[in-house]
């Protein structure tokens, strides 16, 4: 497992501090230096045991910033940001969740008020201490108390992004080991949730205590939070990782009970009950001896944790449990994808056979809103196109950023460079082995409008209209200004529809029917956002979508060419809203793409 993204991490907290203190230009190379390790094919360890000068030939990465990684990787931590936490003694990542409180806001706060976390920072507020500090003021002050709660909400949560390739790599380790016959991610994560408590680990062995120890002694646990016989907690790369072992007859209905979710499992064990049949995590029993006053306990329970019998958790003849799709078919019903196990109709699609056939990662075959190095993306066009090709893709579509509300830092393009690249784009059509789009990131206004001139836009293979500015609006206002940008005859995608960036804003809240039948009406799809910073819309959102007659189209937003890989949390937020390869875009063909674009 690389250890790109750990190292990554704490290059992102140094220049945080450094931030903090008040230091120029600094934190933005480390900024740098830190997406470009992230998004390193090599693992940075391979490139330490190298020697300095190959660590120095990731982009970004000079003599002070390589001499850092190889100590890290060496001892472990890095000195200079140990002095700088020492120093600084505050939960930076904690403070800075509050949407409008940066590192520079969070180092003003502790010089002045001694704040060093979120519970500070509240007593602070409340108390009208914030306001008295030079440049602050009240709406300071009602802006930190107004985003304090979903900050505090959103830090009990781990996003997938960060969660998924955890699991990933627990379940590798696992599944390498002899003590353990099957594997499998349970909870939230199989669900593919956006963000999740803790990653769900289940294990079916014949040695449970053996299992156990295979898990608890991973080369990549910080730390055995609770370990027993059949179950263990630990903690990597700050997650909470929780194993449970079960005997492989019994793997199937373990997997089926702890996936969830809790109004699903409710559904299954009523319909279970209906049949007399008792289902819990070791099985589904046939309880037709079972007294009615039996039944009408069981059936008052709406707790997942509760389902279980525990006076005869095995009690009567077992019909079903060694697999999970055994489990589905004793109930008569046809397997249902974790995805869908939300209780939004889906164990009375599966009784009647009609699931949708979901999307699968392998139909998407290109993207549509990427960035280059023209805005603020990391390679050229050219070799964005190459790593496209390299990916897998058919088509790629560059939609670099427009000027306009919500840009800063000279990040936008102007109309007349956006000719110049529209020129640009066409030569590396003509030279490469896939469809390459002209496209644009177009900012919507409040009113709706879009932040590029008419005639640059009909110049313009694609336009992905954007909401990067005002994500405040009442949900009315926001609703109107989504539906003139859906509206707009060049507008045909609505990208990140509304702004939200996963545990640090909510973004707008608009009507999401209106935005679904404008739409369909005008012919303009509705992004994905694969990001899982974003994941933008969401698998509610993308049903109600689906079911207006509107097209989604999942996109990765990529900035360099290691996001293309995020298509897949794109993928599964669309399976999560029942859709199918015919109602997303860009899993047709480059032609079909050009064909729903002219329209």
């Amino acid at each position: 497992m690389s250890r790109n993204a750990e190292l990554a991490a704490l290059f992102e907290e140094y220049a945080d501090f450094l931030e903090a203190n008040d230091v120029e230009y600094k934190p933005n190379t480390y900024r740098r230096a830190a997406d470009s390790i992230r998004e390193h094919p090599i693992a940075i360890e391979e490139l330490a045991s190298e020697g300095q000068d190959a660590v120095e030939e990731i982009d970004g990465v000079g003599d002070a910033i390589s001499s850092k990684a190889i100590e890290y990787l060496e001892t472990g931590e890095i000195e200079e940001l140990e002095e700088l936490r020492v120093e600084l003694p505050v939960d930076m990542d904690e403070l800075t969740s509050v949407e409008g409180v940066g590192p520079k806001t969070a180092g003003t706060l502790y010089r002045e008020l001694g704040v060093t976390n979120l519970a500070d920072l509240e007593e602070a507020a409340s108390g009208g201490e914030i306001r008295e500090i030079k440049g602050f003021g009240p709406k300071t002050e009602e802006n930190v108390l107004e985003k304090l709660e979903f900050a505090r909400e959103a830090r009990e949560r781990e996003l997938l992004g960060d969660a998924r390739p955890l699991a990933d790599d627990v379940l590798t380790h696992l599944r390498e080991a002899e003590a353990i016959e099957r594997c499998e991610v349970a909870g939230s994560i199989r669900r593919w949730r956006e963000t999740i408590g803790d990653v769900d680990v289940l294990a079916a062995s014949d040695d449970l205590q053996g299992a156990v120890e295979v898990f608890t002694g991973w080369e990549r646990v910080e730390g055995v939070i609770e370990s027993g016989e059949n179950k263990a907690s630990i903690r990597v790369g700050g997650i909470r990782v929780d194993l449970r072992v079960v005997v492989p007859e019994e793997f199937g209905s373990a997997l089926q009970y702890f996936t969830g979710s809790k109004a699903h499992n409710i559904r299954f064990r009523n319909r279970a009950l209906d049949r007399d049949l008792k289902v819990n995590e070791y099985g589904i029993f046939d309880v037709t001896e079972r007294s009615s006053a039996g039944q009408s306990e069981a059936d008052a329970s709406d707790d997942v944790s509760d389902l279980d019998d525990t006076s005869g958790q095995r009690a009567g003849e077992r019909v079903a449990g060694e697999t999970e799709e055994g489990m589905y078919d004793a109930l008569d019903l046809a397997w249902i994808p974790p995805e869908l196990r939300e209780d939004t109709g889906e164990i009375d699609a599966a009784a009647d056979d009609a699931l949708p056939k979901l999307i699968e990662e392998g139909d998407v075959r290109g993207d549509l809103h990427t960035h280059t190095e023209w805005s603020d993306g990391t390679t050229s066009i050219e070799e964005l196109v190459e790593a496209a090709e390299a990916f897998g893709h058919d088509y790629l579509a560059v939609a670099d950023h427009a000027t306009g509300p919500g840009m800063v830092g000279g990040v936008g393009l102007s109309d007349e460079e956006l000719l110049e690249q529209i020129e640009r784009i066409r030569e590396v059509d003509e030279e490469a082995g896939i469809d390459v789009f002209a496209g644009v990131e177009a900012n919507v206004d409040r009113e709706g409008g879009l932040s590029v001139g008419r005639d640059v836009l009909e110049e313009l293979d694609l336009v992905v209209a954007s909401p990067h500015s005002a994500l405040d609006m009442e949900p009315d206002a926001a609703t109107d200004r989504l539906v003139a940008a859906i509206s707009h005859p060049e507008t045909d995608v609505l990208g990140h529809p509304t702004g939200r960036l996963l545990t640090r804003r909510p973004g707008l809240e608009p009507d999401l029917e209106a935005i679904a039948e404008a739409a369909a009406e005008h012919g303009t799809a509705l992004e994905i956002n694969a990001n899982p910073n974003r994941l933008d819309l969401w698998g509610r959102a993308v049903k109600v979508a689906i079911e207006a007659g509107a097209t989604v189209a999942i996109n990765t937003d990529a900035h360099g060419p290691a996001e293309f890989e995020h298509v897949r949390y794109g993928v599964h937020t669309a399976r999560r809203g029942w859709a199918e390869a015919g109602d997303v875009l860009n899993a047709g063909s480059a032609a079909d793409v050009r064909s729903f674009l002219e329209e």
